[in-house]
């Protein structure tokens, strides 16, 4: 009798125990449960891996885009193909041309322009450590070393040093500029994008586009692309009045002006094409496509 009890906790045991585990599988099945799994995690889960159909990516489940990689299986995939829609449409994209992605994190976007065969070859520059190794990781993983270099510094008007800051919540909003008084500060290299693209083996008249998010340094990586900008390569940012400051933002406004007349703003609200002086010099942030 006492051992019929035992099995019969035993069985009982089991059996809740394959019932509570389908029941898991279930719910972190769904993004509502991928949410509650990550969020929950603690600090001793420093990098996952998931598959996304077509790609596999790390990340750091503690970071707002690993978070967002994570429920969704993908960070603002949607960008990238509106982007690439847009140039098809307007003739933009040149066969066998290259792209230089300023700011390319753990490489989300750098995966997804490299596996839509734009772009013959991708230089991908990326001054946050962190983000580097995860990005360097996810290049080899998906056997992009053929066509993706990555480099790790900040893309700047002059060689040396900078102050840089890492936002530890969001690995995505660290920058040259400190946001937080929480973020902390390091030193990482800075160089010219000539010299990014001579290291790389990249000869400027290739570059077909342009993808900046570097977090309010824009104007700055800016002053060192006069040769790309002079041909009126494609170039798409972040724009962000609420970083530069109303007198940067025009003066920002008029040195693009310089090179560019028209350019597609993606507010909230929908597109605009405009005049690019015509940019507002207030407000948050907000993407825009330089054309012309």
């Amino acid at each position: 009798m006492f051992d019929r009890k035992i099995l019969t906790r035993k069985y009982w045991k089991r059996a809740f125990r394959r019932k509570r585990d389908a029941m898991a599988t279930r719910l972190f099945d769904t993004r509502l449960g991928r949410d509650i799994l990550v969020s929950a995690l603690g600090p001793r889960v420093k990098t996952m891996t998931v598959d996304c159909g077509d790609h596999v990516l790390s990340f750091s489940p503690a970071d707002y885009i690993g978070r967002k990689v994570f429920r969704k299986g993908h960070f603002e995939r949607d960008h990238v193909d509106r982007l690439l829609s847009v140039l098809r449409e307007r003739g933009l994209l040149r066969k066998g041309s290259a792209l230089l992605e300023l700011g390319g994190n753990i490489g989300t976007q750098t995966c997804y322009f490299a596996l839509s065969g734009a772009y013959a070859h991708i230089v991908s520059v990326e001054p946050d450590p962190r983000n580097f190794r995860l990005l360097a990781v996810n290049i080899a993983d998906n056997d992009l070393q053929e066509m993706v270099t990555v480099v790790n510094c900040a893309a700047g008007d002059r060689e040396g040093q900078l102050d840089f800051y890492l936002n530890h919540k969001n690995h995505g909003k660290s920058s040259a500029l400190r946001q937080s008084p929480t973020d902390e500060r390091i030193s990482v290299p800075v160089r010219p994008v000539a010299d990014i693209l001579s290291q790389a083996g990249i000869d400027p008249d290739d570059v077909g586009l342009i993808w900046m998010d570097i977090e309010g340094y824009e104007p700055v990586a800016c002053r060192s692309m006069e040769v790309l900008m002079a041909r009126k390569v494609p170039l798409y940012m972040e724009f962000t009045p609420a970083f530069y400051g109303e007198d940067q933002t025009r003066s920002f406004i008029a040195d693009l002006a310089r090179h560019y007349s028209e350019c597609l703003a993606f507010f909230e609200g929908g597109e605009q094409v405009m005049k690019v002086a015509e940019l507002p010099t207030k407000g948050e942030q907000f993407d825009v496509l330089f054309l012309r």
